[in-house]
């Protein structure tokens, strides 16, 4: 197991942050961290990645205990920070030369790392010069260029317009999916946590208030979920793929609104419709699944329900 995080709990300055945080994460799998603003999402990838000492609670990486001083570790885990700075008047090439460089190298050749995230051709480009969107992209370079075993992604498609998020979306199943790795994603998009997320943990006034898997959590919490769809080609409605609980309720205007049963994985859904030949240009939810059970965990009312699943 990547990251096996146990009752993670943190007091500073005397005000307890985190009381108790769980989070198991493997390798292939996407896990989405999410939490209003202030939850402690951002503090406890902040634990993990060493820059606090726990209170309590016991933390694994690598399937061992962590020690954030050992080079091995650290050399293991790429990070995209939410806000993550640039020397402006470096080019994007020198830039993460240089970055590869605290790592003795990078085990990739730069432009390489340029095209997977969609920059191929900008390695001479400044910084100065790069919109927010290109700059998300950069950072995602920078994060891959030691090559990590465990991906930690801070709203990685913030500021991307609908094909650069489809772009980081595909990208990131493949990390996943072909390479092995593990990515933590901590977003606040939950149309990215629908399309790519096999795990997720809901983190609210700093504990964990649910965590499992996706499909399993939905078919318990959920009552299904609607989405809309906007297609480049008119669909074949009647091919949809097996063992997927989805019915197409109807068209309005270029939009396509589907019904999705709770225990069906969105992810899955959409991998295989484009494996299909569906051409999905935008992907919106509309209510119900993630969205529901996310603000039902995060409710202020309630008491937080505590729950793993496997």
């Amino acid at each position: 197991m990547l990251i096996n995080a146990e009752n993670l709990s943190l007091t500073l300055d005397g005000s307890s942050i985190l009381h108790s945080v769980q989070l198991h994460l493997e390798s292939n799998q996407i896990y989405g961290l999410l939490g209003p603003n202030g939850a402690g999402k951002s503090t406890t990838i902040a634990v993990i990645l060493g820059l606090y000492d726990l209170s309590q609670g016991t933390l694994e990486l690598f399937g061992r205990p962590a020690n954030h001083q050992a080079v091995e570790t650290r050399r293991r885990i790429g990070v995209m920070p939410e806000h993550a700075g640039f020397y402006d008047w470096m080019s994007a090439g020198d830039y993460l030369a240089w970055y590869a460089g605290l790592y003795g190298g990078s085990q990739r050749p730069i432009p390489e790392l340029l095209e997977q995230v969609g920059l191929n051709g900008l390695g001479d480009c400044k910084i100065v010069r790069f919109s927010h969107g290109m700059r998300q992209r950069l950072g995602i370079a920078r994060a891959l260029v030691n090559n990590p075993k465990l991906l930690i992604l801070d709203e990685p498609t913030n500021g991307l317009d609908p094909r650069g998020r489809r772009e980081i979306h595909d990208l990131l199943l493949s990390l996943a999916r072909e390479q092995g790795m593990g990515i933590l994603l901590c977003t606040h998009l939950l149309d990215d946590v629908d399309r790519l997320c096999d795990r997720i943990g809901i983190i609210h006034q700093g504990r964990t208030t649910l965590e499992g898997s996706l499909v399993e959590l939905l078919g318990r919490h959920g009552t299904g979920c609607k989405f809309r769809l906007r297609l480049e080609t008119n669909p074949e409605t009647a091919n949809l793929p097996d063992g997927i609980e989805a019915t197409l309720l109807s068209r309005d205007g270029g939009w396509w609104h589907l019904h999705l049963d709770a225990h069906a994985n969105p992810a899955d859904l959409w991998q295989k419709l484009l494996a299909r030949g569906w051409r999905i240009r935008e992907i919106h939810a509309e209510g119900g699944g993630i969205e529901e059970v996310y603000l039902r965990m995060t409710s202020t009312a309630g008491q937080p329900l505590r729950e793993a699943m496997t």
